[in-house]
Parts: C-alpha cells; sequence; structure tokens
C-alpha cells in the first residue's frame, strides 16, 4: 500500500568533523520518501525552484517516488546550511533561504486524494490541516513538527493533532510541546490531544514509543561511522511508515497490534543508521535489502538476553 507524503524538498550544505557537502539533496520528504521507497511506493508532494537539478529527480522517480505532487515555481529552491560539531545530536543553523518553499501551499492531484495512508513531514501545521482537507479515504495519518511550530503556532498544531493517528517528533520537541520534562507524563498529555500512537525520537539514543496503555524502548545501534546526522529523524519515520504500509490490511492496517508498532520502530531505527553513514543520501543510494535484514537482525541481537 502506496503512501502520501508531504513536506520539503531542499539542498543542503552540511559540515561536520568528518567532512562536507555542497547543496546535496535533502529536505524532510525527501528523507522520508527515500527511506519508505524501501518498502512501498510513495507520492510526493512539495515545491521546488528552476534551479532543481534533474538528477535528483531522476533519482527518486528510481526509488519509485511518484512525483506528479512535485510544484515547480519560478525561483530557487529551498536552501539550508549547517554545520554539525562531534557532539552530532543537534546542528547549528548558518543559513537558511526558503525561496520557493516559503509560498508553498500544497495541493493534491486527484490521483492522491484517496491515498489511505498520509504523512505529513515538517511543514506549517496550518497547511498539514490544509492536507487533511484534501484527504477523502485516508485511513491512517501521521505527522511530525518541531519547535518553530511548537513556540509559533501552538494553537494551530494542536488542532491539527486532533486529525491525525500517528505523531512522531524527538525528544525535545515532546518535552516542549507538552510543557513536562518527564517524557512519560509528556506522553500521556500529547496522546490525550489525538494521537493514539506516539514515537520520540531520541537520537543515537534509540526511540520510544507510546500506544495504548503500553511503552517499547527502541534501541540505539552504537555505529563505528557516523557522518551527517542530517534527515536521520526523517528517515525513521520513513522505516516506520513503509514497514507499516507494506504490512498491515485490513483491520490491522486501521489498528496495528502493539508487536506491529515495535517492529516497525526498530526498522525505523535501521534505515536512520544507514542515513547517518554518509552526506546527504548517500548511503540509502547504495543500500540493499540484504543489508537493511541483517542490520534489523543486529538490533534483534543487541537487545536480547
Amino acid at each position: 500500500m502506496d503512501i502520501l507524503v508531504v513536506g520539503s524538498v531542499a539542498l543542503d550544505t552540511v559540515e561536520t568533523p568528518f567532512g562536507k557537502i555542497e547543496e546535496g539533496l535533502g529536505g524532510s520528504a525527501t528523507h522520508f520518501s527515500a527511506s519508505a521507497s524501501f518498502y512501498t511506493p510513495l507520492n510526493l508532494v512539495a515545491v521546488v525552484g528552476e534551479d532543481f537539478p534533474e538528477q535528483h529527480l531522476d533519482f527518486l522517480k528510481s526509488r519509485n517516488v511518484c512525483l506528479e505532487g512535485l510544484q515547480k515555481k519560478p525561483g530557487k529552491t529551498f536552501r539550508w546550511k549547517g554545520r554539525y560539531s562531534y557532539d552530532l545530536n543537534s546542528a547549528e543553523t548558518l543559513d537558511t533561504q526558503l525561496n520557493v518553499f516559503q509560498h508553498f501551499l500544497p495541493e493534491l492531484p486527484s490521483t492522491y486524494r484517496e491515498k489511505e495512508i498520509v504523512f505529513l513531514a515538517n511543514i506549517d501545521p496550518e497547511l498539514q490541516s490544509r492536507v487533511i482537507d484534501q484527504c477523502i479515504n485516508s485511513k491512517l495519518i501521521a505527522m511530525d513538527t518541531m519547535n518553530f511550530w511548537i513556540e509559533g503556532k501552538k494553537e494551530a498544531l494542536i488542532k491539527t493533532l486532533k486529525r491525525v493517528n500517528m505523531l512522531l517528533i524527538n525528544e525535545g520537541e515532546a518535552r516542549e510541546l507538552a510543557g513536562e520534562s518527564n517524557l512519560v507524563k509528556a506522553a500521556r498529555k500529547i496522546r490525550s490531544w489525538g494521537p493514539k500512537t506516539l514515537v520520540i525520537k531520541r537520537g543515537e539514543y534509540g526511540a520510544l514509543l507510546f500506544h495504548e496503555n503500553e511503552i517499547f524502548s527502541a534501541p540505539g545501534l552504537p555505529l563505528e561511522d557516523v557522518k551527517d546526522p542530517t534527515g536521520a529523524g526523517d528517515s525513521f519515520a520513513g522505516g516506520f511508515m513503509g514497514y507499516l504500509a507494506k504490512n498491515c490490511r485490513g483491520e490491522k492496517f486501521l489498528a496495528p497490534t502493539f508487536e506491529t508498532l515495535k517492529k516497525a520502530c526498530i526498522y525505523g531505527s535501521v534505515m536512520a543508521s544507514f542515513n547517518v553513514e554518509e552526506f546527504s543520501l548517500d548511503r540509502l543510494r547504495r543500500l540493499t535489502q540484504g543489508e537493511i535484514e541483517k542490520r534489523y537482525g543486529e538490533f534483534c541481537a543487541l537487545t536480547h538476553f
């Protein structure tokens, strides 16, 4: 079952202690799509400028990503420039140029409107709600957000949360959104606003899954080579949602079991672990299904005793 994803497509310039890339392929929807495409086809809604490289479009098409919903507008593509220190958990933003993304209004092609699985990547919550208004057959809607929207549009964000089934955010965002330092209390409050399932991403320390009355802690896999963490959270979401799209059918799709959600968390962690090994999407470009399953086994072995 394919996924509709709405978010950003960008050109990223990233510097870490282990190297640098100039205007590599980035954006929340891009990292999500590249990751999820290992499990299911994607339908992308985003905007780029006239300067967007054709080679990046070719890559997305090669990953079974439908680009009918990708708007190409006069002007320049969204650009982000950031730098990481040896603590790779957070980036210092050096420059942000929204360009055509500043006036992005998601419009779903008619072929996208009946998609049953929807992922709303990190964009304005009012735009996320606008997308939901256009979906006429959605069964499972998941979303991401960030501190910028929590601080600037919290009321609109909470209204959008009431309309989704799942929320995937990082631990700092969870604490800020709920106004709680304790993640268990924060999760309880956030889920009371709408999402039945909450995933709190914790970077190199893994992820926490909250569903019904149960909690699962997915580990972070110790990695020898980490070069660029940009997009790791979006890659996690892609693996998580991609696994659900591939493995849930019928009633299980509407209400995935806790066991299924736990496996989705691990596959999300698997995809994020590959994403950080090289800059931009370079590692995912040559990733194989065999490598994914081998690493899934490593995650399982890490937590078995």
